[in-house]
């Protein structure tokens, strides 16, 4: 098989997914690259888990259970960008358990952004409109007539659509008019009975159903309305484009920057806000675009992996859990040591991306968890890597250890530095010998530091 083509889907798969075993890696590149492109654009055509046997085991009523309830989705999910974009949104769309501590509402969420992810601007806002966790977070149950709260017709201009510079303080002022009576059913109280679902409510009695002017349009609007002029602005598609571009191909600077900051690749975000207007605002189609395009499949390594994306890189790699076994709850806290808690981003911003992932601290953690993680070897995924090698060759010389090692467990590029470092590992051992049980058993050891050293390179940081 070509190592190119298994190198571009293995870069697909971490960008579009969370990931892919070896075994997968050799299925995808036999269907050609467009074909998995246009699969992974289908998601629902694949199988969807079993989520009574997943909530059996990871009830997202526990501490951690949503965030461990998810992460067993991102490893295990047939449905990888369902789960990647749902990831996507949960960024862009920043929401937190710490304000509302009502998990279904999180958890209904992520699964509105699972379901509406891939279709189109209009669906995304009147959803994210109308989801009882933004309402509670933004505090729209609170935006009633004669006593309008702005706070989601701010951020839904500045941090959800158009950025800043695009609208003005009246646009605000008019948007959260537009919103009163947006609000959600009070749920049945936690205590005695346990943890129970809301859902949202529009209040027309509360609604103030005046005349409004918006965006140069003028009109006794309701949210729907708001949410229909703003899909159609230009600024729209040039921001929604930027985050995609930000996400999905390569870091670029933080949010507040862009304002005075131009794009990395301003031809690449052009590209994608050309997808956006011809299509009336779709997702699917800007990232089709995306994902065949040469921007993208140039952009190998570009991109700081997010702890969750680091997190289920690894254990995709050592290919365990997949059983909702309650482990999952420790990977979701390991996320957190490394700065990313799911369900509980920092502010209304989200989280920084790209550099900003790394510090002394978490590239401690980030380090620790992927060498102790690949340091058994009897994970299956490990031992896939030691059988690959002993079934190629009876004898492995160092610089072919290194670079099997390198290409099974990526296919990872390093630099001349980090390549320098792990042939110097591979020639202290010297040849590995799979001749006998005795002789795998003792190159078995060899094989698993030489992962862990690779875990360990800057160039592991990288998606």
């Amino acid at each position: 098989m070509d190592s190119a083509d298994l190198s571009l889907i293995a870069h697909l798969m971490r960008r579009a997914g969370f990931g892919a075993r070896r075994d997968e890696l050799e299925a995808y590149a036999a269907k050609g690259y467009e074909a998995v492109v246009e699969e992974l654009l289908d998601p629902e055509a694949a199988p969807s888990l079993e989520e009574d046997i997943l909530e059996r085991y990871n009830g997202w009523n526990k501490v951690n259970g949503v965030a461990a309830h998810w992460m067993f989705r991102m490893v295990n999910s047939q449905r990888h960008l369902e789960e990647k974009i749902a990831l996507f949104w949960h960024h862009v769309f920043a929401t937190g358990t710490n304000k509302s501590e009502h998990n279904p509402a999180h958890m209904g969420q992520i699964d509105m952004f699972r379901r509406a992810g891939l279709s189109d601007m209009r669906t995304i806002l009147t959803g994210l409109s109308k989801d009882p966790a933004m309402i509670y977070w933004l505090d729209n149950n609170e935006n009633h007539k004669g006593e309008p709260n702005e706070n989601y017709g701010r951020e839904i201009l500045e941090l959800f659509s158009m950025g800043v510079g695009n609208y003005t303080e009246t646009d605000v002022k008019m948007a959260g008019r537009a919103f009163t009576g947006w609000t959600f059913t009070q749920p049945i109280p936690l205590y005695p009975t346990g943890i129970y679902s809301t859902s949202f409510v529009y209040q027309e009695e509360d609604h103030d159903d005046s005349e409004k002017t918006f965006l140069g349009e003028t009109g006794r609007f309701n949210g729907e309305d708001i949410v229909d002029i703003i899909v159609r602005q230009p600024a729209t598609a040039r921001f929604i484009a930027r985050h995609i571009y930000n996400f999905f191909v390569a870091d670029e600077q933080q949010v507040p920057a862009w304002g005075t900051e131009p794009p990395r690749d301003p031809e690449a975000v052009d590209a994608l806000v050309e997808a956006y207007m011809v299509s009336g605002g779709q997702i699917r189609p800007m990232l089709r675009v995306l994902f065949n395009s040469d921007f993208f499949k140039e952009a190998r390594f570009e991109k700081v992996k997010s702890p969750a994306e680091l997190v289920t890189g690894v254990i995709k790699l050592v290919g365990t859990d997949r059983f909702p076994a309650p482990g999952f709850a420790g990977y979701a806290a390991s996320a957190t040591l490394m700065g990313q808690q799911l369900f509980n981003p920092p502010t209304v911003e989200g989280w920084h991306t790209g550099p900003e992932w790394i510090n002394g601290g978490t590239l401690n953690e980030r380090v620790n968890f992927a060498v102790n993680q690949v340091g058994d070897p009897s994970k299956p995924g490990v031992q896939d890597i030691v059988d690959r090698l002993g079934a190629a060759s009876s004898v492995v010389p160092p610089e072919e250890l290194v670079h099997r090692c390198l290409e099974l467990v990526g296919p990872l590029d390093v630099s001349e530095e980090s390549m320098e470092g792990l042939l110097e590992y591979a020639r202290a051992v010297g040849e590995l010998r799979f001749d006998t049980e005795a002789d795998r058993a003792e190159s078995q050891v060899s094989v698993v530091r030489m992962i862990q050293l690779i875990v360990a390179t800057r160039e592991y940081q990288f998606a």
